[in-house]
C-alpha cells in the first residue's frame, strides 16, 4: 500500500509528546513506518533550539526540525542552525508598551538567539515545572541586550486567551501574537508563523504543501493547518484548531499520531472525517 504523504509534521508539546515529555513506542513505530514508506518527519514546535535539541537526541531524530515558532530550521543530525530570524527588539519594545497601556503591567521572559541561546526570565513571570532551563534576571532590561527570537508574556489577572485577543489587537501590524499553550503567549516576528518555517524545510526537501500532513493541538498550529493538505488535531487541542482541522484523533496521551498513521498506512487513504 502506498503511503499517501511525503512529509509528516508534528508539533511537539501535547502532540507527540505525552505530559511526561516522553514519546510512546507505538507512535515512534507508526512514525519509522512512515519514513520507511518514503515519508519526511518534522518536528515543528514553539520550542527554541536549546529546549528541543535533547528530546531529538533522544529520539534518534537526524532530520530537519522548525523550532522557535518557525523562526528556526534546525539539522539535527548535523546540530546546525540552518536559517534563524530574530525580532526587532525596538518593535518588540514598542508593541510591548502598547500591550500595557490597554492590560497593565506584564512579566516577561525572553528567548535569545542560536543554538546555546537562553530563556531569559523576568521578575513575576511563572514557569511551568519541568526540566527546561532557564536564566533568572533582576533587571527586564537584560533581556534587551543581545538578539532574540521571541518574547514571552503572562498578566496576574487575564488568561491566555483573553491575554492573546488584547495584546493583538493593542500591537497592530508591529509584530505578531501567538497563544502556544498553557500560559505561553508570545510576541514574534510580524509574518513570523510555523507555516512559513515549515515551508522552507520542506522545500529544501523537494516536498510540498498538497504533500503534508500536519498535528498540532494549539492555535500557533493553525497556520500550519492552513499550509498543509490535511491537519489532524489531538483530542485535547484548543477548540480553535479542532474548528479548522480536517480530523480530529486520540489525545497526545493515547497515540493519536500513531492511530492516523497506522491507518493510512494500512489503507493507503485519508479517511473522510467531519470536522
Amino acid at each position: 500500500m502506498t503511503f499517501p504523504f511525503k512529509l509528516v509534521a508534528t508539533d511537539l508539546d501535547g502532540t507527540l509528546l505525552r505530559g511526561d515529555d516522553t514519546v510512546s513506542e507505538r507512535t515512534r513505530e507508526a512514525l519509522g513506518a512512515a519514513t520507511a514508506a518514503g515519508a519526511a518527519h518534522i518536528i515543528v514546535t514553539g520550542r527554541s533550539v536549546p529546549w528541543t535539541r535533547h528530546i531529538l537526541d533522544d529520539l534518534g531524530y537526524e532530520g530537519l526540525a522548525v523550532c522557535g515558532q518557525g523562526a528556526q530550521v534546525y539539522h539535527a543530525g548535523e546540530h546546525r542552525l540552518l536559517t534563524s530570524l530574530t525580532l526587532d527588539r525596538q518593535l518588540a519594545g514598542l508593541a510591548l508598551s502598547k500591550v500595557e497601556a490597554e492590560v497593565g503591567p506584564l512579566a516577561l521572559a525572553a528567548s535569545r538567539d542560536g543554538l546555546e541561546g537562553e530563556v531569559l526570565v523576568g521578575p513575576g513571570y511563572r514557569v511551568q515545572e519541568g526540566p527546561l532551563p532557564y536564566v533568572f534576571v533582576d533587571d527586564a532590561s537584560e533581556m534587551w541586550a543581545a538578539p532574540l527570537n521571541k518574547v514571552y508574556l503572562q498578566h496576574p489577572e487575564l488568561d491566555d486567551d483573553a491575554l492573546a485577543t488584547a495584546a493583538r489587537a493593542a500591537v497592530g501590524n508591529l509584530v505578531d501574537v501567538v497563544m502556544a499553550g498553557p500560559g505561553v503567549v508570545e510576541i514574534l516576528p510580524l509574518g513570523l508563523s510555523k507555516a512559513t518555517g515549515l515551508s522552507l524545510a520542506a522545500r529544501r526537501l523537494g516536498v510540498k504543501a498538497v504533500d503534508t500532513i500536519a498535528f498540532g493541538d494549539m492555535p500557533n498550529d493553525i497556520p500550519m493547518f492552513g499550509w498543509a493538505r490535511h491537519g489532524v488535531a489531538m483530542a485535547n487541542a484548543h477548540d480553535t484548531l479542532k474548528a479548522v482541522a480536517h480530523e480530529v484523533t486520540a489525545s497526545n496521551e493515547h497515540d493519536g499520531i500513531a492511530v492516523v498513521l497506522e491507518e493510512l498506512l494500512r489503507t493507503g487513504s485519508i479517511a473522510a472525517a467531519p470536522h
